[in-house]
């Protein structure tokens, strides 16, 4: 839980970046966090929403990425730009221009409005299209008849293997050539795994981060779906001990974009709670909490 590889890499750039060269700009928010936000305002890393309100020489890319058409937009403006890319992302990135150079249609599952999304697709070119599953057929007008199919990098895997079943079904029968790529972030797997395992020995699960970020909401919806009542919550602050009564387990998992010390802050505040706290340093927290 915490912060993954592509997070921490991103913001120990960008600190570093402005420790050498601030004020910078970021196109978007770097992560769907917003105590990180704020933290990297403080060091004079301040988001902007279009690229229209760009004013600092310095523009950062955040970890969601960007299409061609917008880094080639920003090349044209800025002196300087820090990519921060999250590496998967890069390589979900990769992978639909391969396959739009191939022939093929690319179709993502995940969610068309967020950041990551909207630049994978521009990569596709026109030939792009996201589902959240339900509207397939009325993507295009004329089905194509090559489709590569991948995922947002935060996606539950488990939801992408049946997307591709019901793909596969949907589609071998017309005789649609079928390419998939499985652009779920290794990351996401493992953090959304050990929920699920947590999941199983607990009565209740806290899941700790920005309630914009698509992968804590997904972890939530995972814990949810695996029995187990989900809290999710973005600080310390926000902890309810009516949540807790009558418990005799509960968890802690947490974003990929949640810093190490909101995590910290609701485990301290649950011991605050006369809650005694058992880690397991690989995933999650095990709160063992005494009968009401």
């Amino acid at each position: 839980m915490g912060f993954c590889y592509g997070v921490r890499r991103a913001i120990s750039s960008l600190e570093k970046a402005a420790h050498e060269s601030a004020p910078i700009q970021t196109l978007g928010h770097v992560v769907h966090n917003r105590q990180v936000v704020e933290r990297l305002a403080a060091r004079g890393i301040q988001p902007v929403e279009t690229i229209s309100r760009l004013t600092c020489p310095t523009v950062a890319i955040t970890t969601h990425g960007v299409g061609p058409k917008v880094m080639a937009e920003l090349q044209s403006r800025s002196s300087e730009i820090i990519n921060v890319t999250c590496p998967w992302v890069k390589r979900a990135q990769r992978a639909a221009q391969r396959l739009t150079a191939a022939g093929f249609s690319v179709l993502i599952l995940g969610d068309r409005g967020h950041p990551e999304v909207k630049g994978v697709l521009e990569w596709a070119g026109d030939a792009g299209r996201a589902t959240d599953g339900t509207d397939i057929d009325s993507l295009w007008k004329e089905f194509p008849r090559r489709l590569g199919i991948m995922s947002q990098t935060t996606q539950n895997p488990q939801a992408f293997d049946e997307f591709v079943k019901r793909a596969m079904d949907r589609f071998l029968p017309q005789g649609i050539e079928l390419r998939v790529i499985n652009t779920i972030c290794d990351a996401t797997q493992k953090r959304q795994a050990a929920a699920i395992e947590l999941a199983g020995t607990v009565d209740v699960i806290v899941v700790v981060g920005g309630k914009g970020s698509a992968n804590t909401r997904r972890l939530a919806e995972i814990c949810v779906a695996s029995g187990v009542a989900a809290r999710l919550i973005e600080t310390a602050r926000e902890l309810d001990p009516n949540w807790f009564r009558g418990k005799q387990q509960v968890g802690v998992t947490a974003g990929a974009s949640t810093p190490d010390e909101a995590i910290q802050e609701v485990i301290d505040r649950l011991n605050h709670m006369e809650v005694g706290v058992q880690c397991n340093t690989t995933s999650s927290a095990s709160i063992s909490t005494p009968r009401r």
